[in-house]
């Protein structure tokens, strides 16, 4: 055979990086989780919505900032010439269904589960397909709905396993209103963004010294690369940046409540704040958070608050909420969640009371597995469906021999 039509059978079972196939185990275990968590989500009064997974770009792009733009595949509609977009996020599609859609007073509760695509991995090992979950809460500004809204994303990363868990604390205003007092250009902005996402403090500093002219707002910036760790920071904060505008220790403020309103509920939870973490910065308003676990080397959930998003769609509203990868999650499942499930082997037999058996097994909550033509026995299952005196009983496997 040619090397040409060798390499082109290989070819047909690759598939493109970061895109990758669950086979049944795995899948059992998301499907599983899945159900469990949008269980926990209607218990909490989150209603389910199912977004469609492509529409126009225009619509699912706009107000969520060129980072998004960037994670986005893009196509052009056959039909009307105008350009698609497959979802890279949920969360616009749930802030479109709340300002437009839905149109209600008060607030709403909406969660969700879909496949999402993005056009490159958000980190290293991460998949370009991930089945994002996740609830919003819209309709309300107060500290008790992002304190809700970050007490089932905790409660969410139990339900998958998680022993120990890990929160960040930020909030994404108390930079943008130093940023705005440094009055730094477009492309100067960009750069000392980039290193503080990068944690480069010595280049922050030399940035700083390069771009900000006066000395008390370039030093509160500098400061935010060392505001970092338990609650002690809250205190440090309001001392290093007293000097700055109201907003600073309003953000300051709201930290501190949160915190406080998560702690009594979950004193188990270890809290660390950092105020130069700025995800999603570009759509965040207010409060971020994401929560972490041993063995993961990136956070495994993330929110924040993105206010008035549904602006655009015609109704600006308060807004928060968290989401998170299955299949990330999946991975925090004990492995004994993930083993084969018991199962009921019944060789295919064309005698009374036999069907009438099965479906009444499987009404009770069985796996049962039928056999086809002649096969006598069923791989993975640890019990037969047999007939003894006339009735259709279920045995150990091991009996049958």
């Amino acid at each position: 055979m040619a090397a040409g039509v060798v390499m082109d059978i290989v070819d047909r079972w690759l598939l493109p990086d970061g895109v990758d196939e669950i086979l049944p185990e795995q899948a059992r275990r998301i499907e599983q989780l899945r159900r469990r968590l949008l269980d926990l989500y209607d218990s909490w009064g989150y209603e389910l919505v199912i977004p469609p997974l492509m529409e126009f770009s225009e619509s699912l792009l706009i107000g969520m900032g060129s980072d998004m733009e960037l994670q986005t595949f893009k196509m052009v509609d056959q039909l009307s010439g105008r350009t698609l977009a497959i979802r890279a996020d949920i969360t616009p599609q749930t802030a479109r269904m709340d300002a437009h859609s839905l149109r209600r007073e008060g607030p709403t509760r909406l969660c969700y589960s879909g496949t999402v695509l993005h056009t490159l991995p958000k980190t290293l090992m991460a998949s370009r397909a991930p089945i994002e979950v996740g609830a919003e809460l819209y309709g309300d500004s107060s500290i008790a709905s992002d304190g809700e809204v970050i007490l089932l994303m905790l409660e969410t990363l139990k339900h998958a396993g998680a022993e120990r868990i890990h929160l960040d604390l930020g909030h994404v205003r108390i930079y943008r209103e130093l940023i705005q007092l440094a009055g730094l250009g477009a492309a100067e902005e960009n750069r000392l963004f980039d290193a503080l996402q990068r944690k480069a403090v010595a280049e922050v500093d030399e940035l700083l010294a390069q771009t900000v002219e006066d000395a008390k707002v370039a030093d509160m910036l500098r400061q935010l690369t060392r505001l970092n760790g338990d609650e002690s920071v809250i205190d440090q904060s309001r001392r290093v940046l007293a000097a700055a505008p109201v907003g600073v220790a309003n953000a300051i403020d709201e930290l501190a409540q949160v915190a406080e309103h998560i702690s009594r509920r979950q004193p188990e939870i270890e809290l660390y704040f950092d105020l130069s973490e700025l995800r999603g910065y570009h759509y965040h308003t207010g409060l971020v958070f994401a929560a972490l676990t041993p063995g993961f080397g990136q956070a495994v959930a993330n929110g924040g608050r993105y206010d008035n998003v549904g602006k655009v769609f015609g109704r600006g509203r308060p807004a928060t909420g968290f989401s998170a990868d299955l299949k990330a999650l999946s991975g925090l499942m004990r492995a004994s969640a993930g083993s084969e499930r018991d199962s009921i082997f019944a060789a295919l037999k064309d005698e009374a009371g036999f069907w009438e058996k099965v479906q009444a097994l499987r009404a009770q909550g069985e796996r049962v597995v039928c056999g086809l033509g002649e096969q006598e026995s069923g791989t993975g299952c640890d019990r037969v469906l047999i007939k003894e005196n006339d009735q259709w009983l279920v045995k150990p496997a091991t009996s049958q021999l």
